[in-house]
């Protein structure tokens, strides 16, 4: 009987596995493949992250630094709006090997992580959840956990088998690299996909990175290649996948709890979630006692409060992306600049740092 089985071992699960495991927890934790592949996410962060990778990594891990954002209405050539800080705003990582890195972490703590591990089937009783499990090579296995954590992405198994709501969206983002070596420090984001929007991300010496998320429906497809021919780039490793947006009511039942993109804890102006996925796992580990379902209602009002005010605003900020081209001009127009806000919380844009750049 293990006190927790973590279902998924990226930046969420493993950040939960790593805090439970130092609390004193019994925990293992099930990747279906390898950590980190395949690669589904961009590596385009907050210099935050830091603080939850060892001092020791950061050197491997780092590829370039960014100071700031060139918006586009158009395509490449059209009018660029910069937003800038004189520091650096974000960092480009190596996002497979921040996984590992992570995952690394947790055995580090006492957690056990099994790749090749697939959970097929989960069980709530009033005691305990019964985990079902296939092994990669053949064979199955049945684990028995206090509590289960789903962190198994934006279309979660756990989520679908214990009846939580699904999340309010699912884009379909895509992207690729170019690998020829970019150590510009901005990135171009442009306002060309519908609802949401294209990006070309500079990684140093590992290349360029493009992309574009869109709803289900449009052709995300021909809409990127559209994107790099503009640009007059071939690309290589193509990565596809499911943005999560917009959290559930409840992300938690008796004995099952949801964080990071199974939860749609996410920024709906950026589909990034690394961050605020692992800002409700740490909420997780300080709150919830696999011993008293009870708590998972603590834990349910406290990563709210962490993070349902800056949901809540990127929403407000990602409806401005389907404004009308000459709102979108004079917007821009009006707010680009040296800026003081944080790209992971919208309500710095608030702050007396930022209002004291807007208006100098």
């Amino acid at each position: 009987m293990y006190d927790f089985v973590v279902v998924g071992a990226g930046p969420p699960g493993s950040r939960f596995a790593r805090r439970a495991a130092e609390e004193g927890y019994d925990v293992v934790a099930f990747e279906k493949g390898e950590v980190g592949e395949p690669l589904a996410c961009s590596g385009h962060v907050s210099t935050d992250v830091w603080e939850y990778v060892p001092e020791a990594a950061r050197e491997e891990l780092f590829q370039n630094r960014v100071f700031g954002a060139r918006f586009h209405v158009g395509g490449p050539g059209s009018k660029p709006y910069r937003f800038y800080k004189r520091e650096a705003v974000s960092n480009v990582i190596d996002r497979v090997g921040l996984d590992r890195a992570l995952a690394e972490c947790a055995r580090d703590a006492g957690a056990t992580v099994r790749e090749g591990h697939t959970v097929t089937g989960l069980e709530e009783r009033p005691d305990r959840v019964v985990v079902e499990v296939s092994v990669a090579g053949g064979g199955t296995e049945t684990v028995e956990a206090r509590m289960v954590a789903g962190c198994d992405g934006p279309t979660s198994r756990v989520r679908r088998a214990v009846g939580i709501d699904e999340p309010e969206e699912l884009l379909h983002g895509v992207l690729a690299f170019d690998p020829e070596p970019d150590d510009r420090d901005y990135v171009d984001v442009h306002l060309t996909a519908p609802r949401f929007f294209a990006w070309r991300i500079p990684r140093g010496d590992a290349g360029v990175e493009y992309g574009l998320a869109a709803p289900p429906g449009e052709d995300v497809s021909a809409r990127f290649d559209r994107l790099t021919d503009a640009y007059g780039v071939d690309t290589e490793r193509f990565c596809s996948g499911a943005i999560p947006i917009g959290p559930p009511d409840s992300v938690t039942t008796d004995r099952v709890l949801l964080i990071g993109d199974a939860a749609a804890q996410t920024k709906p102006f950026t589909g990034g979630g690394i961050l605020y996925g692992m800002t409700a796992a740490d909420v997780a580990a300080e709150t919830v006692d696999p011993a008293d379902p009870r708590t998972l209602a603590d834990y349910e009002a406290e990563w709210r409060d962490e993070l349902a005010t800056e949901i809540r605003l990127g929403k407000l900020i990602r409806a401005c992306y389907s404004l009308p081209e000459p709102i979108q001009h004079l917007g821009l127009r009006a707010l680009s600049g040296e800026i003081g806000v944080h790209m992971d919380r919208p309500s710095s844009f608030l702050s007396r740092e930022h209002l004291r750049r807007l208006f100098s």
